[in-house]
C-alpha cells in the first residue's frame, strides 16, 4: 500500500498549517523549514507555484499520492457538478477518511492502518482497501472481533458526531454514510479552485 512516509513536521511548517494534526514543532517554529529559517527573504510566488502548493497540501492532508490524486481528479472532471467540489466530495467518501471522521481512529494514517488490517466492514463485508469509495447509505462498522481493541475503544469513547453527512452509534461501533458532504460541511482549508486551474493548464 503506497503512502507518504516522510517527515510530517517539515510539511506542516511548509504549509503553515497542522495538516497532520496538532504539532509542537509547528507551534514553536511557525515558518517554512530551511537552512536560514525565518530570516530568508522569499520572493513572490508565481501563479503556478501557488496552485501547485494547494494541490500538494490537499494530497498531504488526505494522505494520497500523485497518481491516485490525478485519477480522482479525472473522475471528478467527468462528473456533473463543480469539479473542485466533486473532487473533495470523492476524497471525503474514501473509507479511510470516513473512519477518521467517524472518530474510530485519531488520524487518517491510523484509519488507513485499521482498514488495511481488516478491522473495518462495509455493509457487513470486510474491506481492506483504503481508497474504497463509499456510496450513500453504506454502513461502516468495526469488525466484531476488533471491537475490544484498546486503540479503537479509546477513540470511540471520546468521539463526537460532528458531521451531518455521517451518523455513528458508539454502542454498536457502526456508522452510516448518509450522503456526500456539501462543500460548506468539509472543514479542510483547501482552495479547490486552484487545483482545478492547475490541472487545466
Amino acid at each position: 500500500m503506497a503512502r507518504y512516509t516522510g517527515p510530517k513536521s517539515k510539511i506542516a511548517r511548509k504549509f503553515k498549517e497542522p495538516i497532520f494534526g496538532p504539532d509542537k514543532a509547528l507551534e514553536k517554529r511557525n515558518y517554512p523549514p530551511g537552512q536560514h529559517g525565518n530570516a530568508k527573504k522569499r520572493g513572490k510566488q508565481s501563479e503556478y507555484a501557488i496552485q501547485l502548493m494547494e494541490k500538494q497540501k490537499a494530497k498531504y492532508t488526505y494522505g494520497i499520492l500523485e497518481r491516485q490524486f490525478a485519477k480522482i481528479f479525472a473522475k471528478a472532471a467527468r462528473s456533473h457538478g463543480i469539479t473542485g467540489e466533486v473532487l473533495l466530495q470523492l476524497i471525503e467518501a474514501r473509507i479511510d477518511n470516513v473512519v477518521y471522521r467517524l472518530g474510530i481512529a485519531p488520524s487518517r494514517r491510523a484509519a488507513r492502518q485499521l482498514v488495511s488490517h481488516s478491522h473495518i466492514t462495509v455493509n457487513g463485508t470486510v474491506v481492506n482497501v483504503a481508497s474504497y469509495t463509499l456510496k450513500a447509505g453504506d454502513v461502516i462498522a468495526v469488525r466484531e472481533k476488533s471491537q475490544s481493541l484498546e486503540a479503537i475503544v479509546n477513540c470511540v469513547t471520546g468521539s463526537v458526531n460532528k458531521y451531518p453527512w455521517l451518523d455513528f452509534d458508539r454502542t454498536t461501533m457502526s456508522g452510516k454514510f448518509i450522503n456526500r458532504p456539501e462543500r460548506s460541511q468539509i472543514p479542510e482549508n483547501i482552495k479547490e479552485q486552484l487545483i482545478v486551474e492547475l490541472y487545466s493548464k
